[in-house]
């Protein structure tokens, strides 16, 4: 079994409608989720991150690489796999 490390930004934004923060992960297109507090928002995007690059080495797929993940928040997440990877660049 290959484990294989990635870093990601992601973007936190207060809901004003519903409270909370929304995430949005800007290298994985579509991968957003919500939560309650930062810390659970945080915690939900590590979740969220994890299982879209699971289900991109399911499908070999390639997975997308931030190239210079900055900003406040960046999430590392570690993904094991019986699949060699290839990355591309976000």
């Amino acid at each position: 079994m290959i484990a294989q490390t990635y870093t990601y930004s992601v973007v936190l934004e207060p809901d004003d409608e519903a409270g909370g923060f929304v995430v949005h992960v800007p290298a994985l297109s579509g991968c957003h989720t919500q939560g309650d507090t930062r810390e659970e928002a945080i915690a939900m995007a590590q979740d969220a991150i994890t299982a879209y690059i699971e289900s991109l080495l399911s499908h070999n797929e390639p997975i997308p690489v931030d190239a210079n993940p900055s900003g406040p928040v960046r999430i590392t997440v570690t993904v094991k796999s019986d699949v060699q990877t290839s990355a591309t660049a976000a």
